[in-house]
């Protein structure tokens, strides 16, 4: 506070509004001068100290004698007056309790001692005294009490309920809207609701304990009502800035999340987990939220802001989408555009997602099958050969019940794209209806790891969910880069000249070292040389059928694919390689496996035809041609093995060519192995099941009654 001399102004305690000397009340807030201090420069003045004391005194007897500006006459008389708050002075409604702009609380002042009015002595009111009764009759309340709680609610309750039918007034300015109006123009604050007597305009803290004593209740209160209760809460229990109030509000800040990821189910942690991933740069949070079922619309709700705690970052209504944008994660827009189109569609069912514990005790077979060749060139192989292919038992299904299971374990996208639009795969009717050699796309994810999967479908039909793929993978580029780096840069550098420019050794070994980060970061798309690395892995050959060109979301062309060919295990030994191919594959940045169907042993021609109908001898014809007839391009070729990839073809596959002149390799099916049978086993018994239930139905339906014959019994019978 300022010095109160008469040379310099004086500050309002109420407004703290620096008033002229001269001034007996505030300009601004009206209200009393302070009284005035004994100061050394009186002294210095030469005043008499008995005058100056007498003065002080004087003011401070005026002071009193004025009336209290929070609870002034006219207001305190006047129950449709406003009253004003001593800190910031703001006019509140009368039965306000509290601030409506700090929060501060209404000032409580005790009933007077006499019912007569002397005006010397502040004014004070009691809202429990009734009309017509004496101030010396009325109770005295504590402000703190239980009782005067209640009464205040009570008093805003009625309040409100009297403008029910009239205009609403908003609980954060005060401003009153039309009655139709759901959110306030001014401020645009929800409107509340109007509670039962006995609870909170604004839905007090006790709606938000009845909410957690309901530990059975499935559903939860609206989010504004949430909200109105946290608020209620926090005008309550923290006002004051002691420590103990500010402790009371960080419990009950911790109460509250408490009972949010309480209501959490697994699939919220998910997509929780997916909104944290997209900020990240992690895709495989986002990969295990579509995986698990998630909807990729899925928008962001204030409980769920709230949880996340970055404001930042997150806003209510945001979907995945929105946050890959606004933090510009162009690899994982692409996953949830892709991923959006899908789910749009068939819901995905493979088999590795009806048994997924069979399907981890694959994968278990699998990095237990992976060993690591010594000597010079210490790249890890597998020791088992396995190719799948689909059951022939989907025949047997009526037509609705197989276009169901295809619809739900092919990507009809894919198919449509590579077989219609492109004529990429199936587009010879001898291979696909006399050979019975139709390839078929898997679905896959759309995560960076879509090569990897799309190996492993082609094999094992599962995907490489613990990356024991990538990690071979990765050690293999690593510890055999001095056999790798060799091949790998002859065959780039023919490319770039071919292209008319060179790079030095330093910008080789730059390429190189991405290569080698690429293969190592999980969900990090992956390029021809990882191909290459692959069939070495596999130690067979691998065919990629893939589109010339690389398309944007709007089917504009961006770039050249370079992926269609043969990928051969070149440094190995022959002898320690299979000669049976497995087939991708290869739209818009996206790796599939195709897959033929297993065929009977009564067709006459097809898979295993001229050899003996057992099940070792099925095989497929994967043509190694395009369909204008030119031979698919060998990749990682040498100088001196250029313009020999026929022979080299033949001496690495088993090569037939059939009656209409096509160049095919022949892929041998060989046996299933056991714990893969009995995955497609539980697979398939669902699909069964659907069409035991189709024909019980269509046959109740077309025979209500049923009658039997004594002169024998009939084929239904």
């Amino acid at each position: 506070m300022t010095d109160n001399g008469s040379g310099k102004k004086w500050s309002c305690e109420y407004c703290t509004y620096l008033n002229f000397p001269a001034a007996k009340k505030c300009t601004l807030c009206k209200g009393p001068r302070p009284p005035q201090l004994i100061t050394e420069e009186a002294v210095r003045s030469e005043q008499d100290i008995y005058k100056v004391a007498s003065l002080a005194s004087s003011d401070v007897d005026n002071a009193n004698s004025r009336p209290n500006l929070s609870l002034s006459t006219s207001s305190a008389n006047d129950p449709t007056k406003k009253w004003s708050c001593h800190m910031c002075t703001y006019l509140n409604w009368p039965r306000t309790a509290r601030c409506s702009q700090c929060m501060t609380p209404r000032r409580k002042h005790s009933p007077p001692a006499s019912t007569s009015c002397d005006k010397r002595s502040p004014l004070s009111v009691n809202v429990n005294i009734c009309e017509g009764q004496g101030v010396s009759q009325a109770k005295a309340v504590s402000p703190n009490s239980p009782e005067a709680a209640r009464e205040v609610n009570n008093d805003i309750n009625r309040t409100v309920a009297t403008k029910i039918h009239g205009k609403w007034c908003c609980k954060a300015c005060t401003y009153e809207n039309w009655p139709k109006s759901q959110k306030c123009i001014i401020c645009g604050t929800s409107r509340g609701k109007i509670y039962p007597e006995g609870t909170s305009a604004c839905g007090g803290s006790n709606i938000l304990e009845n909410e957690m004593s309901k530990k059975g209740s499935k559903k939860s209160p609206p989010l504004a009502i949430r909200n109105a209760e946290n608020l209620e809460i926090q005008q309550q229990d923290g006002a004051a800035a002691s420590p103990s109030n500010r402790e009371d509000t960080s419990h009950q800040e911790e109460r509250r999340m408490k009972v949010l990821r309480k209501r959490l189910r697994e699939n919220d942690w998910f997509w929780l987990n997916a909104c944290h991933g997209v900020v990240a740069g992690d895709p495989h949070a986002v990969e295990a939220y579509l995986t698990s079922g998630g909807d990729p619309a899925r928008q962001l709700t204030q409980d769920e802001v709230t949880l996340l705690n970055r404001t930042s970052a997150f806003e209510v209504g945001y979907t995945l989408v929105h946050i890959a944008i606004r933090f510009q994660r162009e690899d994982i827009l692409a996953v949830l555009l892709t991923a959006t189109d899908v789910a749009a569609k068939a819901t995905k069912r493979l088999p590795s997602h009806v048994s997924p514990d069979i399907a981890a005790d694959i994968k278990r077979e699998i990095s237990s099958s992976l060993r690591q060749r010594k000597g010079d060139f210490p790249c890890f192989f597998v020791t088992d050969a396995v190719t799948f292919a689909l059951p022939t038992d989907i025949e047997d299904l009526p037509p609705p019940i197989q276009k169901q299971l295809f619809d739900e374990l092919l990507d009809r996208d894919v198919q449509n794209e590579l077989e219609a639009e492109e004529s990429i795969i199936n587009w010879s009717v001898e291979i696909t209806d006399r050979l019975g050699s139709r390839l078929y796309s898997l679905w896959n994810r759309t995560a960076g790891d879509c090569l990897l999967d799309s190996v492993l479908q082609a094999t094992w039909s599962v995907f490489d969910l613990d990356h024991t793929l990538r990690r071979a993978l990765a050690d293999s580029l690593n510890e055999g880069a001095l056999t790798f780096y060799p091949r790998w840069k002859e065959y780039e550098s023919m490319q770039a000249q071919s292209l008319q420019f060179s790079l030095d050794e330093e910008q080789w070994q730059q390429d190189w070292a991405v290569l080698l980060s690429l293969a190592s970061q999980p969900g990090a798309a992956l390029e021809q040389t990882h191909i290459f690395a692959l069939s070495h892995i596999l130690r067979r050959p691998i065919i990629v059928y893939g589109v010339k060109y690389v398309k944007s979301f709007r089917g504009e062309t961006i770039g050249f694919a370079r992926f269609q060919g043969v990928y051969l295990p070149l440094l190995w030994e022959k002898s320690f390689c299979w000669k049976t191919p497995i087939a991708l594959g290869y739209t818009r940045g996206h790796f599939s496996a195709l897959v033929p169907m297993e065929m009977d042993s009564d067709d006459a021609i097809g898979a295993g035809a001229n050899i003996e109908s057992n099940e070792d001898s099925q095989m497929a014809y994967l043509p190694l041609v395009d369909n204008e007839g030119k031979l698919l391009p060998v990749h990682f070729l040498t100088r001196s093995e250029v313009g020999k990839e026929e022979s080299i073809m033949r001496e690495w596959m088993e090569c037939l060519v059939t009656k209409g002149g096509i160049l095919v390799a022949v892929q041998k099916l060989g046996k299933r192995p056991v714990i893969v049978r009995q995955m497609l086993d539980e697979w398939l018994d669902r699909y069964r099941q659907l069409a035991h239930l189709q024909e019980s139905h269509q046959s109740a339906t077309a025979h209500p009654t049923q009658t039997f014959s004594s002169d024998g019994e009939t084929d239904d019978e």
